[in-house]
C-alpha cells in the first residue's frame, strides 16, 4: 500500500483526494460533502476503537479535517484551470 511514511500525512492526503472530487462530483453541496466526509473519518476512528490492533486518535481525524480543507482548497483553484485548459472554444480539446 502507498505510504508517505507517516499516519497523519496519509490521511490528509487521503482526504485532501476525497474532497478534490466532492468538489466536481456535488457542485453546489460542497459543504455537506466535506460534513459527510468528516463523519465518515470519525467513524473510521471509532470503529478502529473496536479493533485489536488499531487505535482511534484525535490526531487523525484532525488530519481528515486539514486535509478535506486543503482539498477544497486546490479543487477551487485547479477545476477552472482544468476546465479552461481541457476546452477551446467551449468544446473538448
Amino acid at each position: 500500500m502507498p505510504s508517505t511514511g507517516w499516519d497523519k500525512t496519509n490521511h490528509l492526503l487521503a482526504f485532501a483526494m476525497l474532497a478534490f472530487w466532492a468538489h466536481r462530483a456535488y457542485p453546489g453541496r460542497t459543504a455537506a460533502a466535506l460534513l459527510g466526509l468528516l463523519a465518515y473519518g470519525g467513524l473510521i476512528e471509532a470503529l478502529q476503537a473496536f479493533t485489536p490492533d488499531r487505535s482511534a486518535e484525535w490526531a487523525d481525524l484532525l488530519a481528515d479535517g486539514v486535509g478535506l480543507l486543503f482539498g477544497e482548497m486546490l479543487a477551487r483553484l485547479m477545476w477552472p484551470w482544468l476546465a479552461k485548459r481541457l476546452s477551446v472554444d467551449g468544446q473538448r480539446a
